[in-house]
């Protein structure tokens, strides 16, 4: 007897829903020992989001939101979000754009008539949003941190920091990260439309994509479910250094949740607050900062196959880091998949578990977690010295259970170098560098060390290497520049 072609429809829909939901939380179940296997590593204390399609399918928090109560972390636990605070930025200076208020190419001096015209009339709103502007990273100067990161300042205050400093480079001759700009543009923004930014951002963004756990982070208000910020030295957890929320402003003070996160992503889909055209202002690729990679309007821009033979994924993404906190949000766009990622334990390996992720979604291998090596040989190198460090790294390179991690390495070298643990940060900086060979940044380091040794010859070595390797390291040809000067006297 033959069934009626509805019945027959019906079953095979009713197959297709309960494959895809086996899928799903097949995936899930594949995040979750990830992230579980990152957190027993110390690699990973927060809250994450993933979802398929436009839909959840995997939140959950790891570890602490505050290791003194032993609170844990929740989907709806609060994170300090650092330069994730860009995109919104962005987003707000295209909406004046689009209303008329503002234009993309004419001098910042338009806006801010009190800004030096000697560099203002030469800098754009399109310079300040892609960090072309040339104006030095405030964050980046010599004692930012000593003298002025815990001191209040009003945005007029804090613009006259910076805004007499001569520009590293011709305004949109290259990429260079500049918190100073997008500073500006918080700025621009009071000027504009004669409210704080924090007001403009709350009306215009988060109350009407009811984002209610969203916002400016102000120390002094009362916020539930707030993450409190720790630093890892090593093993060794520490309560964040203070920064008062003035100083990252438009450039990195909000606060979210991953689930507010998931609003946002879906809003930029529905083009909610913007036209279609607008908002794909926010998402071309304007200048490259590294292969395969190039910079929005606070975002970055890439392509990437999801295998050999694959058609490639339009990925649009942002990092932040801000005293005690580091985040990742991932749009792959080409499919309406999402993954955020909050930690409230400083800076960690967030864009290996994103990697990571998206190679579960997309049904790839992928490199399993594992410990990180500086970690384990920075006590013994602190407590036991050169020999018993280089010793201890002999033995243990070859554990599968560990692998040696740039940005640690690093990080346990400066630790070293910080203690005048000269001798000994030179041999670390020297493994990352025999291990990361191609990274410009390891040579870098190196050189620092042998500076401080006082072995100049050395040290100009790898600075040559550390710029020759990345040729936007001005850092390095300044030194390299001085150490030349300092021979011909």
């Amino acid at each position: 007897m033959k069934q009626p072609i509805k019945l027959v429809v019906l079953s095979v829909l009713f197959l297709f829903f309960a494959i895809n939901i086996s899928s799903a939380q097949d995936k899930a179940k594949q995040i979750d020992q990830l992230l579980s296997t990152y957190n027993q590593y110390g690699q990973f204390n927060g809250s994450a989001l993933v979802t398929e399609n436009g839909k959840v399918i995997f939140k959950k928090g790891y570890g602490s939101a505050n290791m003194e109560w032993n609170i844990p972390n929740q989907p709806n636990t609060k994170f300090r979000l650092g330069s994730i605070t860009k995109q919104f930025t962005a987003f707000l200076i295209i909406k004046l754009v689009e209303d008329g208020k503002l234009k993309l190419d004419v001098p910042i001096t338009t806006y801010l008539p009190d800004y030096p015209k000697e560099t203002g009339d030469k800098i754009t709103l399109h310079h300040l949003l892609t960090h072309t502007s040339g104006i030095p990273n405030y964050t980046s100067l010599p004692d930012f941190f000593k003298d002025k990161s815990r001191n209040p300042y009003t945005p007029e205050e804090f613009v006259k920091t910076f805004s007499n400093l001569p520009l590293d480079f011709t305004p949109g001759e290259r990429f260079s990260y500049s918190n100073s700009g997008y500073f500006l543009l918080g700025y621009i923004i009071e000027k504009v439309t004669g409210k704080t930014y924090e007001h403009y951002l709350q009306e215009t963004i988060f109350t009407p994509l009811k984002m209610v756990n969203s916002g400016y982070d102000r120390p002094e208000v009362l916020l539930e479910n707030r993450a409190a910020g720790y630093e890892k030295n090593a093993k060794k957890i520490s309560n964040a250094s203070y920064i008062d929320m003035s100083i990252p402003y438009a450039a990195g003070s909000l606060y979210s949740t991953v689930e507010d996160l998931y609003l946002w992503d879906q809003a930029l889909y529905a083009n909610k607050i913007l036209s279609a055209a607008s908002t794909e202002l926010l998402f071309k690729p304007y200048i490259s900062t590294r292969k395969n990679e190039s910079y929005g309007y606070g975002w970055v821009v890439s392509d990437n196959n999801k295998g050999k033979d694959a058609a490639q994924l339009k990925i649009v993404e942002h990092g932040g880091g801000i005293n005690g906190f580091n985040t990742n949000i991932v749009r792959i766009v080409t499919d309406k998949n999402l993954i955020v990622l909050l930690n409230n334990t400083g800076g960690t390996v967030l864009d290996e578990m994103s990697n990571a992720i998206r190679a579960i979604l997309y049904k790839q291998s992928f490199n399993q977690p594992k410990k990180s090596l500086a970690f384990e040989l920075l006590d013994v190198f602190t407590e036991q010295g050169v020999t018993s460090g280089t010793a201890a790294y002999a033995k243990l390179k070859n554990d599968p259970t560990y692998a040696i991690k740039e940005n640690d390495m690093n990080d346990v070298g400066y630790q070293l170098l910080q203690k005048r643990k000269i001798k000994e940060a030179i041999e670390i900086f020297k493994i990352n560098a025999a291990s990361f060979p191609k990274s410009g940044n390891v040579y870098d380091s190196l050189g620092e060390a042998y500076l401080a040794d006082g072995d100049k010859k050395l040290a100009f070595v790898n600075y040559s290497k550390s710029v020759e390797l990345d040729p936007k390291n001005e850092n390095g040809k300044k030194v390299l520049e001085e150490i030349s000067k300092n021979n011909t006297k």
